[in-house]
């Protein structure tokens, strides 16, 4: 099934021509923030804009550590119709009050303008060099819902009843299932029935989400975040347990796969078309960590979940013609987040294992012509290393501050005082995560550290957030393009 309508591409095209044209002189490039839910989406973004404008160390990202970054700030964005990212209430909250900001809830952009010097003694003698990076951030339950358009109704019934009847599921859809028993699919439609089966199916996706270790990977995504569609009949359907695909018409299965498609239709196809469809570069931020904490089952989800995910991503490399009237994502991105939860001997570890998880993936990406990395990677480091002695051994440490209510050890934690760990080690095998036995030689200690305190100059200038390889994912994303 194609994920965009001849009307759609034409659309695309004109636009993208429009964008071509008018950044002629100051070209732009898009770049798509995506990653499952509590990835740290938000926080990426905040403390890649706080370190480029503020200052940042960035010895990793070339033409800054250079000198050729001669500064950037903020501008308007291109769409007006899009809600603009609240950089300053983000930056406000990990700085000044050292809370984490609120997981994104809607589509938002902000455009950081870079103001360069060419590594071309050509190009410098036209004068300097200006790019607009076009940050686009969006909910990681809208992600989940891209494979939906390739799949009919009764494909992704199968697959949501065949996921809800595992062990790990069962009990969180045990109301749910009892309720479709009570269901004949080939009787007339009736609205009670579909309110009450959605309000059921949409008790399960939240139960599935708020589990300790569940990375969300059931859609519909809106379900969970409706917006101005709440009520609608476009989030009034649920999966049902079909016996084989004949749909009668006026049955309560011909109801549930309607207003189905009128979900893509309505909710996926739009913005499928007017945001990702439009992205010429990707980072997927994956909270890996929590995975492994939760175990294989969690673990082969994640993979399960991110090869779908790509396969609705428009990747490849476009020659210079084509590129006049099409996008392509010709660089993509992985990111295993909150590496700063891990001592620095354990990241090429979580490299390696996230490696294998987005195995799929890679392939796919790299298979259409897309270059791909993936890296270990804090975008706000909450934490600093250190060594402890216990009973005559040095273990590797992390320091940090727990947010209140953390428990370590069964002391819970007031948000102030700082604590000392050792968080645990990963396998050096990245198969043995997908094994049911004990793949970690120590259960990891997952614990939320309070953002860190920044320090300040002589004059009171507030230096810029730490990080781990954020200038790495920077040169990576867009250092080709500060040539």
């Amino acid at each position: 099934m194609p994920l965009t309508t001849i009307t759609d591409e034409t659309r695309l095209a004109l636009a993208t021509l429009a964008d071509r044209t008018i950044g002629i002189t100051s070209p732009s490039i898009r770049l798509g923030v995506t990653g499952l839910a509590r990835a740290g989406k938000t926080v990426f973004i905040s403390a890649l804009v706080h370190n480029l404008v503020h200052g940042g160390r960035l010895p990793l990202f070339r033409a800054y550590s250079g000198g050729r970054v001669l500064g950037a700030r903020l501008e308007p964005q291109p769409d007006d119709a899009v809600p603009r990212f609240d950089y300053e209430s983000h930056v406000a909250a990990l700085v000044d009050e050292r809370i984490w900001p609120d997981s994104t809830r809607q589509i938002s952009e902000l455009r950081l303008t870079i103001q360069y010097e060419s590594a071309s003694l050509f190009s410098r003698t036209l004068g300097r060099g200006r790019m607009h990076v076009d940050i686009v951030d969006y909910p990681g339950e809208w992600l989940l819902d891209l494979p939906l358009l390739s799949k009919d109704f009764p494909t992704w019934s199968r697959e949501a009843l065949d996921f809800a009847r595992t062990p790990e599921r069962r009990a969180a859809a045990a109301a749910w299932l009892a309720a479709l028993e009570a269901v004949d699919p080939k009787a007339p439609e009736d609205e009670t029935q579909a309110r009450n089966l959605a309000r059921t199916f949409t008790d399960y996706l939240r139960a599935t989400r708020a589990e300790s270790g569940s990375l969300s990977t059931l859609p519909p995504g809106r379900f969970l975040m409706p917006g101005d569609l709440d009520g609608s009949p476009a989030l009034t359907f649920s999966p049902l347990d079909l016996a084989d695909d004949d749909i009668p018409a006026g049955s309560v299965a011909a109801m549930m796969a309607r207003r189905y498609e009128s979900y893509k239709t309505a909710v996926i196809r739009p913005f499928f078309r007017d945001h990702f469809a439009r992205l010429d570069r990707q980072i997927v931020l994956i909270d890996a960590l929590e995975a492994l904490s939760a175990g294989s089952t969690a673990v082969a989800g994640l993979e399960t979940a991110l090869a779908e995910i790509l396969a609705a991503f428009r990747l490849g490399r476009a020659n210079w013609l084509s590129a006049l009237v099409s996008r392509r994502i010709d660089r993509i991105l992985f990111a295993a987040t909150k590496a700063d939860h891990l001592h620095h001997g354990d990241h090429d570890r979580l490299e390696a294992i996230l490696s294998r998880i987005v195995g799929r993936a890679i392939d796919r990406a790299r298979f259409a012509g897309a270059t791909v990395d993936v890296i270990a990677l804090a975008s706000a480091r909450a934490t600093r290393e250190g060594t402890v002695t216990d009973r005559g051994q040095r273990l590797p440490t992390i320091i940090g501050t727990p947010l209140p209510g953390e428990t370590v050890n069964g002391r819970v934690f007031d948000g102030s005082t700082e604590i000392a760990m050792f968080p645990g080690d990963l396998p050096d095998d990245p198969e043995s995560v997908f094994e049911d036995s004990g793949h970690l030689s120590m259960p990891l200690q997952y614990v939320r550290f309070r953002p860190p305190r920044l320090e300040r100059t002589a004059e009171g200038l507030t230096l810029s957030l730490p990080h781990i390889r954020l200038d790495r994912a920077l040169e990576f994303l867009i250092g080709d393009r500060l040539g």
